[in-house]
């Protein structure tokens, strides 16, 4: 079944049956700009004012502002252009003969994704979610480009409150449900970490086959499901053992029976491997058939990417960060690069709610224990942590351009640098601008 008549149904299912016979479909966007002829573009908030545009272009358009009614026969006026997205979406998905992976979590579903998507393509034809289109609105956009000739479909499924994943699996349905960890991103409008995992386990009712998850979250591990464990649990489907860490990857062995070797550095991107060696398998791929594809792992930028530039090499782990993934940040850059002088940059963790200070403050322990030559700290927040590590060899910054500068004063050293904060920090500015 084609893509034009399950719009045309989802028209009628929002009473509009005065339409021109749609003969054909390409695109779903929700850019004007990328607009083309026989793409759909639903106009949503802000896209209303792109309803002639689009239209002229020779596409269908949906859209929800009665101030903006137009004559041209291809643009339909509804209630919710948001909700016919989503309904769009759903209808398109009951009809896909392919396989959906959901995958949600605190910490390192884009690596998942990433990786499963990888693996799976060495196999099969499908398509993942690009760039953060996560939500109640970019998922149904990333489903919506799925083709009928797909065999899978990796889905990221983002939130910040209670009933998001309901709705984004509600409409994905998928057959495999992946829940990477339970951490503190988005205490501030959940509260806790039970709270988190109420809402990040909205998924599991949606699932129509299998779930895969972190055996070794004290959450997750006594849920029914395929588990994997980067510690080595006996009580794991999927076990890492015997993790060896450098500045070029990981060797680790596999359930004791099968040594592999991956470009991926950290024992938490292990964990994200291991949940990608389980699909495959769930897809009848073979672990040993993947050993070389193991050892060229691609990943979204920013997701402890070594960066090389002159004398510094750069691990910039910017992306995001919450007190879990800011403490395996520090462990596993504490592990490499011994022989270079290492330099640890950090800046604000945000949206952790009233407790912001406290899970500053926490990071002294782990800083304490791990092995670095020099602390950068940036933000507001990172104050806090500065008071409590005084005596070690911190500095703390209000400015991205004064840290450049300091680095630029080791320009006779070989220097290893980490870099880790929340997005709103932009700490990957440091590279692009330094040296």
């Amino acid at each position: 079944m084609k893509k034009n008549y399950i719009f045309k149904m989802t028209l009628e299912e929002f009473g509009i049956s005065n339409f021109l016979d749609i003969l054909e479909i390409n695109n779903v966007l929700i850019n004007s700009g990328e607009v083309r002829e026989n793409d759909v573009f639903i106009a949503i908030r802000g896209g209303n004012s792109y309803i002639q545009e689009a239209a002229e272009k020779g596409a269908y358009v949906i859209y929800d502002d009665k101030t903006k009614k137009t004559p041209y026969p291809k643009a339909f006026l509804v209630n919710d252009s948001i909700k016919f997205l989503q309904k769009f979406a759903e209808n398109w998905r009951n009809i896909l003969d392919l396989k959906i992976i959901g995958i949600t979590g605190s910490n390192g579903k884009t690596t998942v994704k990433d990786i499963i998507y990888q693996l799976l393509s060495t196999k099969y034809k499908g398509k993942k979610t690009e760039g953060n289109l996560n939500n109640h609105i970019g998922l149904p956009v990333s489903l919506l480009r799925a083709e009928n000739s797909d065999d899978f479909l990796v889905l990221e499924m983002g939130m910040s409150g209670f009933g998001e994943i309901d709705l984004l699996a509600a409409i994905a349905k998928p057959d495999y449900g992946i829940i990477t960890n339970i951490g503190d991103s988005h205490l501030e409008f959940l509260g806790s970490r039970e709270n988190v995992f109420k809402a990040k386990s909205e998924i599991i009712k949606h699932v129509k086959a299998k779930m895969f998850l972190n055996g070794d979250d004290p959450f997750l591990g006594d849920l029914p499901g395929i588990k994997v464990s980067a510690d080595g649990k006996s009580t794991a489907d999927y076990r890492a053992k015997n993790i060896n860490l450098s500045g070029d990857g990981t060797k680790f062995d596999l359930n004791e029976g099968l040594t592999l070797e991956t470009n991926l550095i950290g024992e938490h991107n292990i964990l994200n491997l291991l949940f990608g060696i389980a699909i495959s398998e769930e897809f009848g791929i073979k672990t040993e058939d993947l050993a070389d594809e193991f050892k060229n792992i691609k990943l979204t930028a920013m997701r402890f990417q070594k960066i090389e530039n002159g004398n510094i090499i750069y691990i910039n782990d910017a992306y995001n960060a919450s007190p879990i993934s800011m403490e395996k940040a520090i462990l596993t850059f504490s592990d490499i690069y011994n022989d270079r002088y290492k330099v640890v940059i950090l800046g604000d963790m945000l949206e952790l709610g009233e407790k912001d200070a406290e899970f500053h403050e926490e990071l002294e322990k782990i800083l304490r224990n791990t092995k670095q030559n020099e602390i950068l700290l940036y933000g507001s927040l990172m104050k806090n942590l500065y008071e409590k590590i005084k005596d070690m060899n911190v500095f703390h910054f209000d400015e991205k351009s004064f840290i450049r500068e300091k680095l630029r004063g080791h320009n006779s050293e070989k220097l290893a640098v980490l870099l880790k904060g929340s997005r709103g920090m932009r700490l990957e500015e440091i590279i692009e601008e330094g040296n």
